[in-house]
């Protein structure tokens, strides 16, 4: 299958491309720079150049392609107007590539985050949420699971809090990287709260099963570790990186602070079930011994 790849150099995509090619698959995946592009051709995919912006170039490589896997997205998350503009962009591309792909039967597998459900962990049948901070988000991603009625076979792969790859990626990443910014390892509240993750190697075996096999209008959750405690993250942070560990106050995590805030854990028993997914890679708090001080 020819496969168009958005966000493809990043942890996840490039760990995405990888798995596709090594599974017979080729790649057309969107390159915004030379660097971009040049990493792309390395892997052994074909660079399209352009933006998350440039609906037209994303509308072409769709119509050359016989699936699209759609993993870019801003994380500038530095302020609300910030995380806002980066949900509009996203929106409007999937909006883009959604329409280019009606009436044709290909796949269209996107991604968001697991959901919330207070009291226990979410599974693969709770909606996603559509208020809050990234509440546009699972709308759009609500919309193209409703490309299932326009013949899109279309799928969405949930992703966990972290995604990570030798210590580096989602939310513990960012508690990594405003650890050495404050001199302090912390952690909101008591640190009870439980994010769920997986290592990028295993989520990007999932993207091509549901790429291959995912019914129309289905959602699957990338998720190894059902709820790791974040003072337990904090810990290992503060460790590699000699730094007290510390409560600290939820604005200290900007926007996110009410997120990071939230116990979220997350099951993916459905998903192994149903896809034969099995996550083989290292788990999180162990992956983050690979933090350098």
């Amino acid at each position: 299958m020819r496969v168009f790849v958005t966000g493809g150099t990043g942890l996840i995509g490039s760990a995405v491309v990888a798995e596709l090619l090594d599974n017979g698959h080729t790649v057309l995946a969107l390159a915004r720079s030379d660097a971009s592009a040049q990493a792309v051709e390395a892997a052994g995919a074909e660079p399209l150049r352009g933006a998350l912006a440039d609906l037209d170039t994303l509308r072409a490589g769709a119509a050359r392609v016989d699936g699209v896997i759609h993993l870019a997205f801003n994380h500038d998350f530095s302020s609300s107007d910030a995380v806002e503009k980066s949900v509009a962009e996203e929106s409007a591309a999937l909006a883009a590539i959604g329409e280019e792909l009606v009436g044709s039967d290909r796949p269209f597998v996107t991604c968001s985050g697991t959901p919330y459900v207070p009291g226990r962990a979410s599974t693969e049948a709770d909606p996603l949420m559509t208020e809050g901070p990234v509440g546009g988000r699972g709308r759009s991603v609500a919309a193209v699971l409703g490309l299932s009625e326009r013949g899109v076979r279309s799928s969405a792969v949930r992703l966990p809090r972290t995604v990570h790859n030798q210590g580096s990626g989602g939310f513990a990443g960012l508690l990594a990287d405003i650890a050495r910014r404050t001199g302090v390892s912390g952690y909101p509240g008591d640190g009870a709260q439980r994010w769920p993750a997986v290592h990028a190697l295993d989520a990007a075996v999932l993207f091509r099963l549901a790429l291959e096999q995912a019914e129309a209008g289905t959602s699957w959750h990338a998720v190894a570790d059902e709820g790791d405690k974040v003072l337990d993250i904090a810990t290992v942070i503060g460790r590699r990186l000699g730094l007290p560990v510390e409560s600290v106050p939820a604005e200290t995590f900007g926007p996110l602070g009410q997120i990071f805030a939230n116990d979220q854990p997350s099951s993916s028993a459905y998903t192994r079930q149903t896809l034969g997914w099995e996550p083989k890679h290292p788990r999180l708090l162990e992956d983050l011994e690979n933090i350098q001080p």
